[in-house]
């Protein structure tokens, strides 16, 4: 299946976009930053640069793998010695790039981070037509354990689709019996995790959420919560969001009430931080590819 070329156009200008912040946040991240810092910056960027997020950044620390970004009013900073994954989502006309990076602060863990990126630079090699899931995930776990890590086993690469960020097919990034193939045409957000040997290499749901997607559209009582159910969908349709987007579309003494009854209606749904399930540290490495007729084609 070919791409028409307007489409590939947008995912191209998605693509530069995500891979011009990743490098400038990675120039600018310091030990000490309020991590609400960071997230918005990367946002900004995002926007002045032509995009938009195509979901919160997120800046997950040490043994959190993956989304966690900051709440309103976060006090939060990026710890000394630490390990922070930055991952980044930009869309144009909802046309997707996911990238991530990690930055380490801390020297013990640079080979830990260095294959996370030889892992994704393999992932890159291999993606093709015709590959089938389960060769992918078995050289990919390979490829880490050789190294002397492990990687996270329930965490995977993902199909992207237009404004949908998972959009029905896995890469998996470990051994997984499977007849589903890579086909042409078809864009991933392949993403590649490691830990330490000593740890379970798996991730649990941690007690906080501060990512939220629309699920339904459903009747509500509170004109407010209507209000705010209706922003949501004009303005993200089905990507994620963070509450810091929305603190200026009611009134504030009315927000909290709101918001509530949108959870509680399920007319969202939140995404529960990631944790390293022995509370390890994981590092992370993204790129977004589009794959083409002999091969694929990074877009990040």
């Amino acid at each position: 299946m070919t791409v028409p070329e307007e489409i590939l156009q947008k995912y191209r200008q998605a693509g530069r976009i995500a891979a011009e912040v990743r490098e400038e946040i990675k120039k600018t991240l310091r030990e000490g930053m309020p991590i609400i810092d960071v997230c918005e910056k990367v946002e900004s960027m995002i926007r002045k640069k032509g995009g938009k997020p195509a979901f919160p950044c997120n800046v997950s620390v040490n043994e959190v793998a993956a989304h966690y970004t900051s709440p309103p009013r976060d006090v939060r900073t990026i710890p000394e010695n630490s390990i922070v994954k930055i991952d980044i989502g930009i869309h144009v006309d909802g046309y997707i790039a996911d990238t991530a990076t990690t930055v380490c602060f801390n020297p013990e863990y640079e080979s830990l981070v260095h294959t996370a990126e030889e892992a994704l630079e393999k992932a890159v090699e291999m993606l093709r037509p015709g590959l089938l899931m389960t060769r992918f995930g078995s050289a990919i776990q390979k490829t880490i354990k050789t190294r002397g890590f492990k990687p996270i086993s329930n965490l995977t690469g993902h199909k992207i689709g237009r404004y949908l960020i998972h959009a029905g097919k896995s890469l998996p990034n470990v051994f997984h019996l499977s007849a589903a193939r890579v086909l042409e045409g078809e864009v991933y957000g392949v993403e590649p995790f490691t830990t330490v040997a000593s740890a379970v290499g798996r991730i649990k749901n941690g007690s906080e959420a501060h990512i939220f997607r629309l699920l339904k559209h459903k009747s509500l009582k509170n004109p407010y919560a209507k209000q705010l159910l209706g922003y949501i969908k004009e303005n993200f349709r089905t990507l994620p969001f963070t509450e810091r987007w929305l603190q200026e579309c009611v009134p504030q003494n009315r927000y909290k009430d709101a918001f509530s009854e949108l959870l509680s209606s399920k007319s969202l749904i939140s995404y529960p931080v990631f944790i390293e399930a022995s509370g390890k540290p994981v590092a992370q490495a993204e790129h977004t590819v589009l794959v083409s007729g002999d091969g694929c084609v990074v877009l990040t």
